[in-house]
């Protein structure tokens, strides 16, 4: 099931059901060596660099090159971790960044809420991102996470 919604001007939310357990799940958004495998917007990109320190307070940082060799840089730091039920942590781009539009990205911290809920033999990921700048930011960024979210998957 695929389910996107845009509440206010400046946040998504985005619902996606995968064939896998809640923990297998969470774990692809935890584990480096997972997170590479499906972390980009297209299969166009790929994502040499995925750093994650998984504590309260630790920063995390994932670099995506796209098809043109342009890198697209995002950190931030985790303010909750209740494996295997949520995932909250900030949201910021490297100065410079375009994400898949002309002009670059304001460089502003924007938060991510993922929740993982059982759904029989299924885990369902409701992703909402909050605090982006600008319409035009959130309909960028639902774009680039519907992508990673089809991707998903391929890490579980």
């Amino acid at each position: 099931m695929n389910h996107t919604t845009t509440e206010s001007q400046t946040s998504l939310q985005i619902k996606r059901t995968y064939r896998a357990s809640r923990e297998q799940v969470f774990r692809a958004w935890t584990n480096p060596e997972a997170l590479k495998k499906w972390f980009g917007p297209t299969d166009d990109f790929k994502t040499p660099i995925a750093e994650i320190d998984l504590q309260v307070g630790g920063k995390y940082r994932i670099q995506m090159v796209a098809p043109n060799g342009e890198k697209h840089t995002v950190g931030g730091v985790y303010k909750e971790i209740r494996s295997p039920e949520r995932l909250v942590f900030t949201w910021m781009w490297e100065a410079g960044v375009s994400c898949g539009g002309s002009d670059p990205e304001p460089t502003v911290e924007t938060l991510v809420t993922l929740d993982f809920h059982e759904r029989d033999d299924q885990t369902e990921v409701v992703l909402t991102h909050e605090r982006l700048p600008n319409v035009e930011s959130r309909d960028k960024h639902n774009e680039g996470w519907a992508g990673c979210l089809s991707r998903l998957e391929r890490g579980v």
